[in-house]
């Protein structure tokens, strides 16, 4: 089993039982995704705020809305293109928000480091999302590479939430996101170039 199904997996046994309840009453798959956009603009209120382990708390919790809109639209067939596209805005607007909330906060702190990986981590999680879009547009499927939108959003998350017990874990979370989204954009290359030649292209 490659790391695309296990994901799938993973995210099928957490969102069922809640999505098959939701299902039954009429919030709509985008009213979801709009609701994780505000929870994350929310954690990045409170990250800016010095509100780590809150700021850590409410990224999980709209990383749930995050797989459920998806899940709720597939059973209740409700998917759709503009869906779709919201959903991916919403991605790109949070994971901004939630870094640029960071960002404030290190630079009332003058930590010049801190605010330079955050700079790094931005354009590489864009990088990861822009090579899958742009790829999915040529008709390829690119789901692959080590840290997709769920993996950085866990570990952000976990480094906020511990940074009392641990105070350098922010930054070793930076580090790692810093590190792996340029391997998940080297990974997608090189599967994109592979691809490339097996279509003769």
């Amino acid at each position: 089993m490659n790391l695309v199904n296990i994901r799938r997996n993973l995210a099928y046994r957490i969102t069922d039982p809640m999505v098959r309840i939701l299902s039954k009453s009429r919030i709509t798959p985008n009213a979801l995704t709009l609701i994780n956009l505000v929870l994350n603009i929310g954690a990045a209120y409170v990250i800016a705020t010095s509100h780590f382990r809150l700021g850590g708390v409410l990224i999980l919790v709209s990383g749930l809305f995050d797989l459920l809109d998806g899940a709720l639209a597939r059973l209740t067939r409700q998917t759709t293109k503009f869906g779709a596209v919201l959903d991916s805005v919403a991605d790109r607007i949070s994971e901004a928000a939630i870094l640029c909330g960071l960002l404030i906060w290190y630079i009332t702190q003058e930590a010049n480091l801190e605010i330079m990986l955050i700079f790094i981590v931005l354009i590489g999680s864009f990088l990861v999302s822009y090579i899958r879009a742009r790829a999915e547009g040529l008709g390829w499927q690119c789901q692959v590479g080590l840290f997709t939108r769920a993996e950085r959003v866990i570990v952000l998350a976990i480094g906020l939430l511990i940074n009392q017990i641990f105070t350098r874990s922010i930054f070793i979370a930076l580090c790692i996101l810093a590190i792996f989204v340029f391997i998940t954009v080297g990974q997608r290359l090189s599967y994109l170039r592979k691809q490339g030649k097996i279509e003769g292209d």
